[in-house]
């Protein structure tokens, strides 16, 4: 699943002759697939409540799996459009899914351009979660310190949620682990602790599996919830 396999020749097109390598990873595959499934759940979505938007679209824009018909069965002209999913468009693009071609007139070793490449969508999924999850856009803010001080407890923000991602063993997709990390709620007993009141979940399971502690069956005194606070940091 972690390998990349690849394929290459020297190609001319135009007198300009370069290296085209095409690559193949499963774990991509699984990544484009990922983010095409939360496009087609926005796109149905869309379709539901504002179908008037759909009059334009960028070319990686969700909007592009929907489909418009302005004819009837029979090839009159109708008089209004019906809009819908368009599995042609997404098994168009499921075709390629896992493929990566990149074109170069380095000689250096095959394996090595490929391994350096493929690392790319991870630096791009890093931006998506930055400007999405993380709220690292748009920034309201003037002041140079400020600023800074914005990015760097996105970026910090960033970097925690990958170590905690690793310790789950990449068991789990980067929105399960921050809405239920968000969800992870508790009532405040005064006098007695802290009562969970969120659900418990394979998610919830694995953490505390991972990380020695438990929240989710009894009410944490206050001075369990100390001591997870000090061997967490740790």
């Amino acid at each position: 699943r972690n390998s990349t396999f690849f394929k290459e020749r020297w190609i001319k097109e135009d007198s300009l002759e370069q290296r085209l390598i095409v690559t193949y990873s499963i774990k991509f595959k699984e990544y484009q697939r990922h983010i095409r499934n939360r496009q087609i759940e926005r796109a149905t979505k869309l379709l539901d409540t504002n179908p008037s938007s759909l009059k334009k679209h960028r070319q990686n824009d969700y909007k592009r799996f929907i489909s418009k018909t302005i004819v009837t069965d029979d090839g009159e002209i109708a008089d209004n459009e019906a809009y819908s999913i368009s599995q042609e468009a997404i098994a168009k693009e499921e075709a390629y899914d896992g493929f990566y071609a990149v074109c170069t007139n380095l000689e250096d070793d095959a394996a090595a351009i490929a391994k350096i490449n493929h690392n790319r969508w991870e630096i791009e999924e890093c931006f998506r979660l930055l400007k999405t999850d993380f709220k690292a856009r748009p920034v309201y803010l003037s002041r140079d310190d400020r600023i800074k001080a914005h990015f760097t407890t996105c970026f910090l923000s960033l970097t925690l949620f990958r170590y905690l991602e690793k310790q789950l063993d990449n068991a789990f997709t980067s929105t399960e682990i921050i809405e239920q990390l968000r969800n992870m709620n508790f009532y405040c007993v005064p006098g007695e602790g802290y009562m969970p009141t969120y659900t418990r979940t394979d998610f919830t399971d694995a953490l505390h599996e991972t990380f020695g502690f438990r929240t989710d069956y009894q009410i944490v005194s206050q001075k369990q919830m100390k001591k997870i606070f000090k061997d967490t940091k740790k």
